[in-house]
């Protein structure tokens, strides 16, 4: 197993981290290494959902067509379909 040194740690920071690790019964070692651990996790989730939402904004406006906006609503409106089935009621 590897050793990791922080040097220059703000004491404000190493109380907050030390009270940390006492509320969750581990050491300093072990609450950082499980900080590092969620935070690690986290971003891997993270930078998955970025890259999701980059393939989808990257399709974003790439549907073409040289009809007018006009022409398209033109023809669904022709493509619909009157329906007396509900007038009844449920």
């Amino acid at each position: 197993m590897s050793n990791l040194q922080i040097k220059d740690i703000d004491e404000q920071l190493y109380q907050e981290l030390k009270q940390a690790a006492a509320d969750e019964n581990r050491s300093v070692s072990q609450q950082v290494l499980f900080i590092i651990r969620n935070y690690l996790a986290r971003r891997k989730s993270v930078l998955q959902e970025e890259s999701a939402v980059r393939t989808l904004l990257s399709l974003a406006g790439s549907w073409g067509d040289s009809r007018s906006a006009e022409e398209i609503i033109q023809e669904i409106r022709k493509a619909r379909r009157s329906s007396n089935r509900l007038s009844d009621g449920l």
